[in-house]
């Protein structure tokens, strides 16, 4: 995790700071020491670090941004050790007391883009592997508070091309090696000012000459604005495939109190007034020792793709076939009853006809009766078939 803290002035630039906890949970500096005479005098307030009693020897880096001279803690850099923390919670983690200085403050003649009309520090928290951005990510800490941050980690992870639109972090750029958002616009703005005015500015890599304070106002300057305002598309910076950031929520409380205003006179020998408008004192910790993962799912993945074509293939053929074979049967079902129907009424009439014969042959019998046999009509008549016949 990183800190950057940047004094809201003109010029010269106020303090920045970046303090960085380390991976997983190295996390702030547990107390730390910050002052240089030339920019702005920090007043020490002692921090304990759990199984700690003493200011840790980690100095702060100086690093330059667009706002001038800035101080980065637990950068990591320069062979220095990341300082970790083993609980989460007020008191274990950054703990700073700053003093602005605003009688140093230059005056405003006028107004301009840049000039600034607030007093305190601006501050970043940021991963090791990301350069500090405060200008535009940065936040306010105001004098005569002590501001409260407490921080959680955040790990989100995209998914690359055809899903997402992600980069790599491992992809490095021209100046830095890791590849992040403000990696990517810092490394395009400086591409863009050395192709257009052959200089750098004082906060930008590479080993380009610096600006001269005519490039910077004539140039550089307005090679910025240009490229901010209608050359958007020159620096395409996709979000990266893997992104830590940290969350923050800040709390603040008034200082000095009525209690403390007398002791704090004696011991920094300013007056009440004077604290109340140029002191302030920050702390940063993790509120937890967790993190949050926030990842990326394949919505349809090619095998549930094809998985799925091939079962509705499945489900339209099977049906089809079935359809046709229950049409086929329909249709030997239909033929079948037709051909018994006309078998069964040929058989009828063939018996039909055997009966008809036999009948006929019926008047010629009895007519060799009638004539042979010569007896009562009552005895000659048969049975009812006989007679019918």
């Amino acid at each position: 995790m990183g800190l950057t803290l940047r004094h809201l002035q003109e010029l010269p630039p106020g303090p920045r700071m970046s303090a960085r906890p380390g991976k997983g949970h190295q996390g702030p500096v547990c107390s730390l020491l910050y002052g240089e005479r030339l920019i702005h005098e920090a007043l020490m307030l002692p921090a304990q670090c759990p199984g700690q009693n003493r200011h840790s020897g980690n100095d702060p880096l100086k690093v330059f941004t667009k706002y001038g001279k800035c101080y980065m803690f637990n950068s990591g850099e320069d062979g220095k050790p990341l300082l970790t923390t083993v609980k989460g919670g007020t008191g274990n983690g950054l703990e700073i007391m700053l003093d602005i200085q605003q009688d140093e403050y230059l005056p405003i003649w006028g107004e301009t883009e840049e000039t600034t009309f607030e007093a305190g520090v601006k501050v970043q928290i940021h991963s090791q592997s990301e350069p500090p951005f405060i200008q535009e990510l940065g936040f306010g800490v105001a004098p005569g508070f002590q501001t409260f941050v407490a921080t959680q980690e955040q790990r989100l992870t995209y998914l690359p091309p055809p899903w997402g639109e992600c980069r790599s972090s491992e992809m490095g750029l021209d100046f830095f090696p890791v590849y992040s958002i403000t990696a990517c616009r810092i490394d395009c703005e400086t591409r863009y000012i050395v192709e257009n005015c052959n200089c750098r500015m004082v906060h930008m890599p590479g080993d380009a000459p610096f600006c001269t304070p005519e490039q910077h106002k004539e140039c550089a300057e307005p090679a910025l604005g240009l490229l901010a305002e209608k050359d958007s598309s020159y620096c395409l910076c996709r979000t990266p495939c893997n992104l830590t950031r940290y969350n923050k929520e800040l709390s603040m409380v008034k200082i000095p109190s009525k209690t403390s205003a007398k002791y704090l006179e004696k011991k920094f020998n300013k007056s009440e007034k004077y604290i109340s408008e140029n002191i302030l004192v920050l702390d940063i910790f993790f509120e937890a020792l967790n993190y949050e993962t926030i990842e990326q799912k394949k919505a349809y993945e090619v095998a549930a793709l094809l998985g799925d074509i091939g079962g509705q293939m499945g489900l339209f053929i099977g049906a089809s076939i079935l359809t046709i074979l229950e049409l086929f049967d329909y249709i030997y079902e239909l033929i079948k009853e037709k051909l018994l129907d006309l078998l069964g009424k040929e058989e009828d009439e063939g018996s039909h006809d055997e009966n008809v014969s036999t009948c006929e042959t019926m008047p010629n019998h009895s007519e060799t009766i009638s004539h042979t046999v010569t007896v009562p009509l009552q005895t000659a008549l048969g049975t009812l078939e006989e007679i019918a016949c």
